[in-house]
């Protein structure tokens, strides 16, 4: 199975994907909604500043990899990006418990545990590495990930990710560029991250 990576953010989102629903927007405002990131809550880029597409129903498309296919129908998302191939998604669903949140956030973890392996294992032509950049006291807690990508032509991709829970609302959020581990801006992806988590409701 071939695999492509887009722009440094969504790599085996068509490899993982399950069937994913028509997306329709949503009032970023509304009431009864979480609030989502601002694009200057981002990682800020050297040369672009982050704009944003609108607040949107359903599952994201393409789908972040390694997390994506544990994407239910009742996520709400936003994708952000810069001039320069850098990219950004948050994921925010809410479940109708507080446990059934916390099993929720369990499952994306646990498929971040072996995001590399899974990487590796739909692409034999890319090679993974991971790496756990521990919690963010934010909320019900939050945990940020990396995971490095090189595939047989090249490409070379560095993404991070962190999936933090307020209550029975979990958020999932990915930040991506072209590079490796010296270019991931994890002090800065985790200030985002509780941002992220803190201002969920």
């Amino acid at each position: 199975m071939s695999m492509r990576l887009n722009k440094g953010l969504f790599a085996v989102g068509a490899a993982l994907a399950a069937a994913g629903v028509a997306a329709s927007t949503v009032p970023a405002a509304a009431a009864d909604a979480p609030r989502f990131l601002a694009p200057k809550e981002l990682p800020p880029h050297a040369s672009s500043a982050w704009t944003a597409g609108p607040v949107t129903a359903g599952q994201p498309d393409p789908l972040p990899m390694c997390v994506g296919e544990a994407l239910p129908s009742t996520s709400v998302h936003r994708a952000y990006r810069t001039d320069y191939d850098t990219g950004a998604l948050q994921v925010t669903v809410v479940e109708r418990s507080e446990q059934r949140a916390k099993d929720f956030a369990g499952l994306l973890r646990k498929k971040l545990d072996s995001c590399a392996e899974t990487v590796m294992k739909l692409d034999p032509g890319t090679t993974a590495e991971q790496k756990y950049y521990g919690k963010v006291a934010a909320e019900e807690g939050a945990h940020v990930y990396g995971v490095h990508t090189v595939t047989s032509w090249g490409a070379s991709d560095i993404n991070l990710f962190s999936v933090g829970r307020d209550g029975n609302t979990v958020t999932l959020v990915t930040w991506g560029q072209m590079g490796g581990f010296a270019d991931a801006q994890v002090a800065d992806f985790k200030t985002t991250t509780a941002t992220a988590v803190n201002k969920l409701w």
